[in-house]
């Protein structure tokens, strides 16, 4: 997952500042030492961690921080806004044109993965009710204009192809009189990429920059490549003068060195990343938050941003109607899991979601989306009546369902057990909160949430 060893590594060095009473400048150096080999370990850049490690110092030694009750709280809260600072500070939004079209020009090296980007930015731009075109003006790789095409079909969104017989700048120039004529808000281009800068690459992309003037000069880096990512940046931008930078491959990047350094090295900001191969799987990017994902602290904000545009209103207010009642079924479960796969990948999940990050860490708890996959097969495997009603479920029904799902008795058993703890718990819970809010009923509430902790397992772990 994105930033996991740098996330580790500091909330090593945070802890042990948390547990003190009093710092010294002696323990804020020694912290400073922990943090500055944890980003070079993360393949930040060198210049980029030595005037990083001198603020949070110069500010980490003052009087308000030596003089706190929980100092160690102040230089966390420093770090943040620091790194923060770092990554641009405030999220830099896309860029709209008064007279549309807004035309975006994709760049990078081959590989980076522009022609999906300019898809997923394409369909968000559609979800905010807008009339993208995208444009294929990637000539030279082979089928990369096929690639765009069946892109495009996926998600409705139209492509402009003139094929490969005619020049990128020409197709440019004509796909934004043809987005002009047709009422299309935003163009996005997507160009050809090359093995490595190279004179040819460049001089190409300034005709069409000449030609069509773009509001938006996207960079498409591949944020695993780390300090390479940033040198490509550092290069296209003293050629092309860049408006922002979208990192692709994020979710992979366990370092992050190219999210830290890129915005400081040459000064664009980033704009989105790229956290997965969905189509879908981009999102604005916010320094803020991501600040707070890499020192463990979550991002409750973008989960819940995820969960309002991924989340159907009127089956939650349903589903939470049969929870109360009692009425949940195998049906419903299944109905469940498919709205938090919506949310994403759950490695994601957790990681917005604040001290989710040690509880990964610990040994008795593994995230594996192969569980969920088991799960489902299971329920899959029961038929209409048993999914609605579990009690008819027998011992050789569980048999049958345990063959036709691939798994043994024994995960079915544990499935069905623990579905019944959760209605029954639900249960108690609808008649609890119906009767009088006594101290007693607090109690039972507080004795149940206990048992939840302890015993409410997920399958197969």
């Amino acid at each position: 997952m994105a930033f996991e060893g740098l996330t580790t590594r500091l909330q090593n060095v945070f802890s042990k500042l948390r547990g003190k009473g009093k710092v010294s400048e002696e323990d804020v150096n020694e912290a400073m030492r922990e943090v500055r080999l944890a980003l070079l370990e993360a393949d930040v850049n060198f210049k980029v961690v030595k005037e990083f490690i001198s603020k949070v110092k110069e500010k980490a030694v003052g009087s308000e921080v030596m003089g706190s009750f929980t100092p160690g709280m102040v230089i966390i809260d420093i770090v943040n806004k620091e790194l923060t600072d770092l990554m641009g500070g405030t999220q830099a939004k896309l860029a709209r044109s008064n007279k549309p079209p807004t035309v975006i020009m994709m760049a990078g090296l081959q590989g980076a993965g522009k022609t999906t980007t300019s898809a997923k930015l394409a369909k968000m731009l559609l979800k905010g009710n807008h009339r993208p075109l995208m444009v294929a003006g990637d000539i030279y790789r082979p089928a990369a204009i096929k690639q765009l095409q069946v892109l495009g079909e996926q998600i409705k969104v139209p492509v402009f192809a003139l094929g490969d017989g005619v020049s990128p700048v020409e197709i440019a120039r004509q796909a934004l009189e043809h987005a002009k004529e047709n009422g299309n808000d935003y163009l996005i281009i997507d160009t050809a990429g090359r093995l490595h800068v190279d004179e040819e690459l460049m001089e190409e992309l300034k005709q069409i920059h000449a030609t069509v003037t773009p509001d938006e000069v996207l960079l498409v880096v591949d944020a695993m490549t780390g300090q390479d990512a940033v040198n490509v940046a550092e290069s296209f931008h003293a050629q092309l003068a860049l408006t922002g930078v979208v990192l692709t491959k994020l979710d992979g990047d366990t370092r992050g060195g190219a999210a830290l350094s890129v915005k400081a090295v040459t000064g664009c900001p980033i704009k989105f990343a790229s956290l997965g191969e969905k189509i879908d799987a981009l999102e604005p990017f916010h320094p803020e938050r991501m600040a707070s994902r890499i020192l463990g602290m979550g991002d409750m904000l973008s989960l819940i941003e995820k969960a309002q545009s991924s989340i159907d209103a009127d089956k939650a207010k349903e589903m939470e109607r049969k929870m109360r009642n009692a009425e949940f079924t195998f049906d419903d479960f299944l109905e469940q899991m498919d709205q938090v796969k919506k949310l994403g990948p759950i490695d994601q999940i957790m990681d917005m979601i604040p001290g989710m990050g040690k509880v990964k860490q610990m040994k008795d708890v593994k995230v594996d989306e192969k569980q969920m996959g088991r799960v489902e097969a299971i329920v899959r495997s029961m038929t209409k009546e048993e999914k609605q009603n579990p009690d008819l479920i027998n011992h050789s029904r569980r048999k049958r369902i345990a063959a036709g799902s691939g798994s043994n008795l024994a995960d079915v058993n544990r499935l069905i057990k623990q579905f019944d703890e959760m209605r029954r718990m639900m249960k108690q819970l609808s008649d609890m909160m119906g009767g009088p809010k006594s101290g007693k009923a607090a109690k039972m509430l507080r004795g149940m949430q206990g048992k939840a902790g302890k015993g409410m397992k997920f399958p197969f772990r």
